[in-house]
Formats: C-alpha cells, sequence, structure tokens
C-alpha cells in the first residue's frame, strides 16, 4: 500500500441528524443544542443556551426512543473544561490554561480533539504496522531487487492515476465543501452529496479502463528499462493492479463524507482491513512451489498472478467496509445528475487540485525512474514508509479531527479560531513527532536490522538504515506542511498550496534527476532520502510566508519556544539512545543480526524517549500537560 497523507489519518456522530434551520423556516422539527456565539467565535466550549424544541407526547415505555449508537461511532464525551485565567498569572499558567481552552470538542456533542485524534491514532497505528508488515514480509519473499521495485512501481500507479483523477480532491477539498453544505442545506447536504457521487463514479470507472489500457504507457513514464529495470515484469503486474483505481476513488468518497460528518472510526479502520487481505495473500505467495518468472515474464505466472490479484481484493475490501457506515447516517446513493451551482466552486477548486497532483506526480516520476535505474526503488519506499509510521499515528491523525472544525471557523470567516487550531495542530506534531525523529536519526541501522534482517532482505540493511538515519529529520516538516496545505483547503483555496507544491517540484525534480547518476545504488537511495525530506522543510518555510500573508501573525513565537525545548531534549535522547545501542552491540555475542537489532532497537527506543520525555517535562513544555491528562484518565478508567 502507498501511504496516504493522509494518512494514514481519518475519526461520533448520530446518524440521520443534520443541521437544523432556525425556528422561523422549520417550525415542527425539534431544534438541535446551539451554542451562544461567545466573544471566541461559534463553536467554542463557551457558556451554551438551549434552544426550546416543539412540545411532543412522551411514548410509552420508551417506545420509539432511539437505542444508544453502538458499533463505528465514537461515545459522546465531555468538554475539557475551560478555564478562565487569572489576572497575574504567570506565562507557564497561562499557557496551561490556554490548553484548556483550545482542546474543545470538534462539535457540540462529539468527542474531544483529543479523545476523536486518539481512537484514530489506535486504528492508524495497526494500519501503519500491518501495512508496514506486508511490505517486510514481500521483501523476505522476493528480496528489494528487480521483483520488488517492478511491483513497486506497479502498485504506485493506482494511487498516481487515482491521486489525478479525484483522489487529491476527495482527501483535501471536498471535506470542507461538504461541511459548507451541511451547514446551508434544508438537507443536511444529501442532494449535493448525491450529485458528487454520480460524478465521481462516472469519472472513476472511465479513468480505470482507461489506465489498463494504456497500462504500458504509465509504466514507462514511472520506470527506467536501464540497468536494473523491468519494465515488462511492472506492466504485466499493472495489469492486474490498476483495476484498485475505482475501489480507491469508493473508499476515499465515502470516507470524507463520514469525517464531514465527524465519523471517523471506519475511515481509519478500513486501511487495517485492506492490509490484512494483502498479508494472507502473501501467505498464499509464500507457500506457492518455485520463484516468479522475469525472463520471460508470463501473465498467467502463478506467483504473479496471486500478488496482483490478492493485493487488489485488499483495496475492494477496503472500500465495501465502509459502506454500512455511511448507510447509517442516512445518505443513500442514487443517481442524481441535476447540476448544483456550488459545483462550479467546487470545479475551480479541483482543477487547482488536479494541477497540485499532476505537478507532484513529475517529481515522483523523476524519483521513480531515478531509484528504478539503479536498484533502489524499492527500498527507497521502505524507508519512506518507516518515516510515515510516526506521521500517520500522530500528525495524521490530529490533523484530521482538526479539519472539519477548522473548516467550521474558516466558513464563519474566524479566523482567530483558524490560527489556534493551526499551532495547536502544529505544537502537539512538535512534541510527539520531534522524539521519534531523533530515535529513528540514531537507531536507523539497528531499526532495519530488526525488521529485514530476514531472508532475501538481510543483504541490503545497512543501506536502508543508512538512508533512514540521514532523512528522519523530515517528518516534522512533512506533518507541517501538511497541516498548512488544509489551512488553506479549509479557505477554499487550493490555487496557494499548487503554488507551493510548484516550488517544491522545482527543487526535486532537476536534484532527482542528478542522483541517477550516483554510482552505487546506496548513494543513489540516500540521495533521493534526503531530497525528499529536505524538500519538505523548503514547503513548510513557503507555506508560512503565505498564511501569515493570509492571516497575519501565526503566533510563531509560541511554536519557536515548544519547538526548541522539544528539539533540545530530543538532541540529547537521541545522543543516549546511540550510545546504549553500541552498549547492547559490544555485550551481544557473534555477529550483529535480528536479535542485535531488535535488543539495540527497543532498549534504545525505550530509554531515548523516557530520557527526551523526561528533559521535556524539567523544560516546562506545556503541550505535554493535556496528553499526559488524558493518558492518566484512560488509565484510571482501566
Amino acid at each position: 500500500m502507498v501511504n496516504r497523507d493522509r494518512e494514514p489519518a481519518r475519526p461520533g456522530h448520530v446518524p440521520g441528524t443534520r443541521p437544523t434551520a432556525p425556528p422561523s423556516e422549520q417550525p415542527t422539527r425539534p431544534l438541535q443544542r446551539r451554542q451562544a456565539p461567545g466573544p471566541q467565535g461559534p463553536g467554542h466550549s463557551a457558556p451554551t443556551q438551549q434552544v426550546p424544541a416543539p412540545q411532543r407526547p412522551a411514548p410509552p415505555d420508551g417506545a420509539g426512543q432511539r437505542p444508544p449508537q453502538r458499533g463505528w461511532h465514537a461515545a459522546p464525551t465531555e468538554p475539557i473544561p475551560a478555564v478562565v485565567p487569572e489576572p497575574g498569572m504567570d506565562q507557564a499558567a497561562e499557557q496551561a490554561v490556554e490548553q484548556t481552552q483550545v482542546i474543545r470538542p470538534v462539535s457540540p456533542g462529539k468527542p474531544s480533539l483529543l479523545r476523536a485524534s486518539g481512537s484514530m491514532a489506535i486504528a492508524t497505528l495497526i494500519s501503519r504496522i500491518t501495512g508496514f508488515l506486508w511490505k517486510v514480509m514481500l521483501a523476505w519473499m522476493v528480496g528489494t531487487g528487480v521483483v520488488n521495485d517492478s511491483f513497486t512501481v506497479a502498485n504506485n500507479l493506482p494511487n498516481s492515476v487515482f491521486e489525478f483523477l479525484i483522489g487529491g480532491i476527495l482527501t483535501s477539498v471536498i471535506v470542507p465543501v461538504l461541511v459548507r453544505a451541511a451547514k446551508s442545506d434544508d438537507d443536511g447536504g444529501e442532494a449535493y452529496v448525491q450529485r458528487l457521487l454520480s460524478l465521481s463514479v462516472v469519472v472513476l470507472g472511465v479513468g480505470t479502463v482507461l489506465s489498463v489500457i494504456g497500462a504500458s504507457w504509465l509504466v514507462w513514464a514511472y520506470a527506467s528499462g536501464e540497468d536494473k529495470g523491468n519494465p515488462e515484469l511492472a506492466t504485466a503486474f499493472a495489469y492486474f493492479l490498476l483495476p484498485q483505481i475505482f475501489f480507491y476513488g469508493v473508499s476515499a468518497l465515502v470516507s470524507a463524507i463520514l469525517q464531514s460528518k465527524e465519523i471517523f472510526s471506519p475511515p481509519a479502520w478500513a486501511p487495517v482491513v485492506n492490509n490484512l487481505v494483502v498479508i494472507a495473500t502473501i501467505g498464499v505467495y509464500a507457500m506457492l512451489p518455485g520463484e516468479i518468472v522475469i525472463d520471460p515474464v508470463r501473465m498467467t505466472d502463478a506467483h504473479l498472478m496471486t500478488l496482483g490479484i490478492g493485493v487488489t481484493l485488499g483495496v475492494v475490501a477496503q472500500a465495501l467496509i465502509q459502506l454500512p457506515a455511511l448507510r447509517h447516517t442516512g445518505i443513500r446513493f442514487r443517481w442524481r445528475w441535476g447540476w448544483d451551482s456550488r459545483l462550479t466552486e467546487f470545479g475551480g477548486l479541483a482543477l487547482w487540485m488536479i494541477a497540485y497532483v499532476g505537478i507532484s506526480q513529475l517529481g515522483l516520476m523523476a524519483m521513480s525512474r531515478a531509484g528504478t535505474s539503479a536498484g533502489a526503488w524499492a527500498m527507497y519506499n521502505i524507508v519512506w514508509m518507516l518515516l510515515q509510521l510516526p506521521y500517520g499515528v500522530i500528525g495524521f491523525s490530529v490533523m484530521t479531527a482538526i479539519l472539519p472544525r477548522m473548516s467550521g471557523a474558516a466558513a464563519d470567516g474566524d479566523h482567530k479560531r483558524v490560527i489556534d487550531d493551526l499551532s495547536l495542530g502544529n505544537r502537539l506534531s512538535a512534541v510527539t513527532l520531534l522524539p521519534v525523529s531523533a530515535v529513528m536519526t540514531a537507531l536507523g541501522t539497528p531499526i532495519t536490522l530488526a525488521l529485514l534482517g530476514f531472508g532475501e532482505s538481510a543483504t541490503d540493511v545497512g543501506k536502508i538504515g543508512l538512508a533512514l538515519t540521514l532523512s528522519a529529520f523530515g517528518v516534522l516538516p512533512y506533518a507541517v506542511t501538511m497541516m498548512q496545505m488544509r489551512v488553506f483547503y479549509a479557505m477554499k483555496d487550493a490555487r496557494t498550496p499548487t503554488l507551493i507544491m510548484v516550488l517544491m517540484t522545482v527543487f526535486k525534480v532537476p536534484l532527482s534527476l542528478v542522483a541517477g547518476n550516483l554510482e552505487t545504488p546506496l548513494q543513489v537511495l540516500c540521495a533521493l532520502s534526503i531530497i525528499n525530506s529536505v524538500s519538505f522543510v523548503l514547503g513548510w518555510l513557503i507555506g508560512e510566508v503565505w498564511l501569515r500573508s493570509r492571516l497575519g501573525p501565526l503566533r510563531s513565537r509560541r511554536f519557536m519556544v515548544t519547538l526548541g525545548k522539544t528539539l533540545l531534549a530530543s538532541a540529547g535522547g537521541g545522543l543516549l539512545a546511540w550510545l546504549v545501542a553500541l552498549g547492547v552491540d559490544a555485550v551481544m555475542p557473534g555477529a550483529a543480526g535480528p536479535g542485535t537489532g531488535w535488543m539495540q532497537a527497543v532498549a534504545g527506543s525505550a530509554i531515548g524517549l523516557v530520557a527526551i520525555f523526561g528533559l521535556m517535562s524539567l523544560l516546562r513544555v506545556s503541550e505535554l500537560q493535556p496528553a499526559i491528562g488524558r493518558l492518566t484518565g484512560l488509565l484510571r478508567r482501566r
């Protein structure tokens, strides 16, 4: 599976409820509880008032009452109480108070940000682990050479085409659009959703058919036939894998609709089902006698068919598992072809998003061709997936939980709330991602030795470990850049993210072409990994400048203080983790193997992270307080 900036990440809602109109517009319908606009804007956990509903006779013996929601829907939670700062409070006390004010529910009666992001984090963690597991299992079976390179190219194609067709729109632009429709439409945006569904299904169907027909041309764009490349094998895989485009589209569209209604569990858990199907597929592959034949390539090869069909069935399962949750929302799919004037607005956003995806694909093409020519593309994807693991569990989860309310704030023109959400998201990402990044830098080789020191992949452990060490600094810049992009989308601005991507691609493409001419696969691998991480540092800086010009001061001083303290603590803890790994290696007998790697990774990570968070506590990093409080509450309940 190819990662999704999406995240991994995205997390209830009572089925059938919709935003209601004022009593003058709907005198016979019970109105939901609304918050009175306070000094900090709608949606803040300020005092609320109850809008009276029309009186109806109570049903006898509780008949007709809706049973408590179960299954996918998260249980309602109370907001973290807001505390009013008192005059004369010092800065640390004011910061602590601010945490209780900003971390409010996504909307009244819905889970708090930490509750929602925590639920997603569990699902995303399992998703990332199982996704990485099947990639590791595949490396054990076929190594990280030409077979894995060819499969990786072909498996990336459905995602690339899907993103170009409609995927970038669904995962970035559509949630704010759906939130606005739900606010303004009497039917909660159902007709608007049905029009989008109808149009999307047609676009996805046509795009899938054309992609399968042009499979060889697509492979040529991403795979080099020079040196260690094998376009014929990649094309054979592509014929089996390209039908995933349609089901990726269905999955992403349903996911976006659910997220706009603040139902996050099904989209978060669906990739887990996908990964389990693929793990089972690789298990079947391992039991097949012999190995895949690459000269000549045969479409009837049992190994090729098993991987191609099995991996595609995983994406089918990912789409189907979300449909019951969509049905519970009250939305029914039916063809609706009438034009909605807001589709024109959506189309304008979509054109910029298509341009964004197309430009990003140019960067991916350059890197893919460089990697496949040197036989390093599968190794690069393993490094990138390792770097995405902490982002997918933490950064993507926070971003997905915060996006609906950020979109609501942007729709209300409340820039202060938008800035508050952006600042909080960035600071929470910093205090959680930087420590992990430091540990990955210190323990790159032990981590890869523990995971890949088996079977055919053992020979490339050192290369992958070095590339991970050199590029781990890119985890936080990637998370911040993605958060900034979502702010622009929440403000119905798809143009600026596209321009940011242009500048990042202008940086990435020529350097990738140069990297492809380096002498060894190790040099190509390390160069591509570093180029990718640096490109997100560049995107972060550019996004900061443009957001300042749009919103004014972004509370960057507060973020830089948190970042500086966290960086100092992470450096100390990372150094300690490296020393622990050296000590373990010194006392372990014989040559280093997977056992040594696991000992180094577990001991080094545990001691390093404890040291980092201990130093952060001593440095009074206030963003730790809400997270620690939430964890303490969970432990008490257990």
